[in-house]
């Protein structure tokens, strides 16, 4: 096991190299110049090719992308050109505010869609079964940002429960947290416990035909029994794989809702960075971004052999 976290480690340096040089690439591709947005529209020229000397804005491509990887060797992301500050700090003060959203977001896929499919699948072609599948199928068809919006009109307009936008963190006021992340946190879940209760529907009902859950039954095993020892646990099996995938979903699609929201969180600084063209902002959210979803999938990869011991990752077997 141990040798299979250091090799998948390893082969994240070559997947986020790559991800930096077409981030990178594609920044320099985009029309517009941060020079006229930092200068305004009263800059002289004189003054907009200084602006770009300062920032190195005028060298070639070759030597703003071996500036980059000289600053990223040295754990620097770079400076952002707007906000005057390291591009590193700026995302590290911005990643409790996402993660916060994301992991609320994924208990609410969780609790709903893990609850749904599971019950759908053993009240199978009842009443029950059918009304959870019409929730999952509303949840995958409603766009999260019409789905904001209307959470919006409903509890902050009309009912006055929730405030439209803004974030209050965790540690100041743990209700008032409460408050400002349920709307972001549902809008971005919706869509994932859908897909998460169709998936896990089916799973379950393909285990439930399993000769092991049938020999369960015959030795007169309580029915709760073999469904949270022998039946749930081999659902979550294939589950994991979706969960990490939806985790990165939460946690790297952001941007419309935290826009919506007025959350500052990784999201909207991505966002705002596109607009102003704040390369180094992009560059390094981007990989930061990266970075996580590929420790992500590793820990995914790892609570297999928690989950089912046959599986192994031992280059031998």
């Amino acid at each position: 096991m141990g040798r299979y976290v250091v090799a998948r480690l390893i082969q994240t340096v070559p997947v986020l190299i790559l991800v930096s040089l077409i981030s990178f690439g594609i920044m320099k591709l985009v029309p517009g110049d941060p020079a006229i947005l930092i200068g305004g529209p009263t800059a002289t020229p004189a003054e907009l090719d200084n602006i770009r000397k300062n920032l190195g804005l005028d060298q070639p491509f070759h030597v703003q992308m071996w500036r980059f990887y000289a600053g990223l060797a040295k754990g620097d992301l770079g400076r952002s050109l707007l906000l005057g500050k390291p591009v590193l700090e700026a995302t590290l003060e911005r990643v409790p505010v996402s993660l916060s959203i994301a992991l609320y977001s994924m208990v609410l896929t969780l609790l709903l869609g893990i609850a749904c499919g599971v019950a759908a699948a053993l009240r199978r072609n009842t009443w029950a079964d059918q009304a959870a599948m019409i929730f999952a199928l509303i949840g995958v068809s409603l766009p999260n940002f019409w789905l904001g919006l209307m959470l919006i009109i409903l509890f902050s307009v009309h009912l006055g429960w929730l405030p439209s936008g803004g974030y209050t963190p965790w540690q100041a006021d743990f209700f008032g947290w409460f408050k400002t992340a349920t709307m972001p946190a549902l809008s971005l879940a919706m869509l994932q416990i859908g897909l998460l209760a169709r998936i896990t529907r089916s799973t379950m009902l393909e285990v439930l035909r399993q000769d092991y859950i049938r020999t369960a039954r015959a030795k007169g095993l309580p029915e709760p029994i073999v469904i949270a020892k022998h039946a749930f646990k081999n659902v979550m099996i294939p589950v994991l794989t979706v969960i990490g995938v939806i985790f990165s979903v939460l946690l790297s699609g952001s941007v419309v809702i935290e826009s919506i929201f007025s959350v500052p969180g990784i999201g909207s600084l991505l966002g705002s960075a596109v607009l102003r063209r704040d390369y180094p902002v992009i560059q390094g959210g981007l990989l930061f971004v990266a970075t996580t979803l590929l420790l992500l999938n590793l820990a995914v990869d790892v609570l297999y052999a928690y989950f089912d011991p046959r599986v192994r990752y031992d280059r031998r077997g």
